[in-house]
């Protein structure tokens, strides 16, 4: 079934823009009579990525246009699918089918890229594929996690349950996210605004205030020369240094994201004083939920291992759930490799090892994971209440150099006049 964008007025007159799923665009306007708006112009319809694909045709000469700007609009996150996959998993587990909860699914969702892969998902599966394949067309937005855990729920009749085990592992991975992601926020925002004032102070102000020292016969403070010769440079090079310095930035990413760079980045990153403690806790607790989640949710072992090395980023730990993979596929236990690597910490291949011979690797593994989810928490908050007094401090330092390499030479010659 299509997807109309369109454009219509409500019940107060106010112009409104949005999408639905309709049969025609009769239908369309029927449906939005009945949600009180009255339909002015329909500016395009899509059925997904699925209509010039199964006839054959190029899409640039499909018989349905669809508007790309409001494709691209709207970047799909990581709660939109946790969202998603709940109220999917409560729609499924009250009852109602499958074609339904979708189509449910479709009038509920705001995003308007979703409610395309949506409907795109909906009519798949409306026409025999199951819900595992119809995912796989939009991995890149589910991802390999996801998709196989659908499978494996569908395989095993309990898919429901595997959405809300999806739903929950997604929320937990999303809320460690935004965690990590806002304790850095206040201090990249306090660095950027310091180096922009000092700055602004180094190229504007400095330059005047010492032009009273040129006058004078007496030999200026240490202080107050280095500062006199790092404004010069900056107002007569600026037109290099940040170029230079943006040129750096970019060779260095584009160097550390290549296969040959990002080794050395990981393990650079790994061991970094501080801040690789907290990297390593956060990748090992990700490995041991995703691979709980994967083994809980019916996945083969080695599928599941295949998957948590694509959902461990870091390419050092990556290697060794590569080499653990292999080791299994050979008869050999997940601990050993873990402990021959040296990158997992004593806690985590003993508890493998426990759960492997006990039966209960899935529920170790969760142990292991909210264990170094807690510790994570702990190490974030420390780190917040530590950083901001150790850039203000910083900062002020920073101030009160400036301060005392312009005062002094006024100082002294306050102190020769007298």
């Amino acid at each position: 079934m299509p997807v109309f964008e369109y454009k219509a007025l409500d019940q107060g007159g106010k112009s409104i823009r949005g999408m639905l799923e309709a049969d025609s665009p009769k239908t369309l306007r029927s449906q939005l009579r009945k949600d009180g708006k009255f339909l002015t112009e329909v500016i395009g319809q899509a059925e997904g990525n699925r209509a010039g694909v199964r006839k054959g045709t190029n899409a640039a000469h499909a018989d349905r246009e669809v508007n790309l700007g409001k494709l691209a609009r709207g970047r799909i996150s990581t709660d939109d699918i946790a969202i998603t996959t709940r109220q999917l998993a409560t729609l499924l587990g009250a009852g109602v089918t499958l074609v339904e909860s979708l189509s449910a699914l479709v009038d509920q969702v705001e995003k308007e890229r979703l409610k395309l892969i949506l409907s795109d998902v909906k009519g798949r599966v409306n026409e025999g594929s199951s819900l595992g394949d119809a995912l796989a067309q939009h991995q890149k937005v589910f991802g390999s996690l996801y998709v196989n855990m659908i499978r494996a729920g569908e395989h095993s009749g309990a898919l429901d349950t595997v959405l809300l085990r999806l739903a929950d592992f997604t929320e937990s991975q999303s809320k460690l996210q935004q965690k990590v992601i806002g304790t850095m926020t206040y201090p990249a925002i306090m660095v950027v605004v310091g180096v922009g004032i000092l700055t602004l102070l180094m190229v504007v102000v400095i330059p005047k205030v010492t032009k009273i020292f040129t006058t004078m016969k007496a030999t200026l403070p240490w202080t107050t020369r280095l500062l006199i010769w790092v404004s010069n440079f900056l107002q007569n090079w600026w037109f290099i240094i940040f170029p230079v310095i943006g040129l750096t930035i970019f060779g260095l990413l584009s160097y550390f994201r290549s296969p040959k760079g990002k080794p050395v980045w990981d393990r650079f990153a790994l061991n970094a004083p501080i801040f690789g403690s907290l990297l390593r806790l956060l990748a090992i607790s990700r490995f041991a939920r995703t691979l709980a989640t994967l083994l809980k949710s019916g996945v083969p072992l080695l599928t599941a291992m295949d998957i948590t090395k694509a959902v461990v980023t870091n390419s050092v730990l990556s290697d060794v759930v590569e080499k653990a993979r292999d080791a299994v596929r050979e008869g050999e236990s997940i601990a050993a490799p873990l402990k021959r690597s040296g990158q997992f910490p004593p806690l985590v291949y003993h508890m493998v090892s426990i759960g492997e011979r006990s039966g209960q690797l899935e529920d170790m593994l969760l142990s292991v994971a909210d264990s170094y989810e807690n510790q994570v928490n702990v190490r974030i908050g420390a780190l917040t209440s530590m950083l901001e007094p150790i850039l203000t401090v910083f900062m002020g330092v920073i101030i009160a150099f400036v301060a005392f390499s312009v005062l002094m030479p006024i100082l002294q010659v306050n102190s020769a006049i007298r």
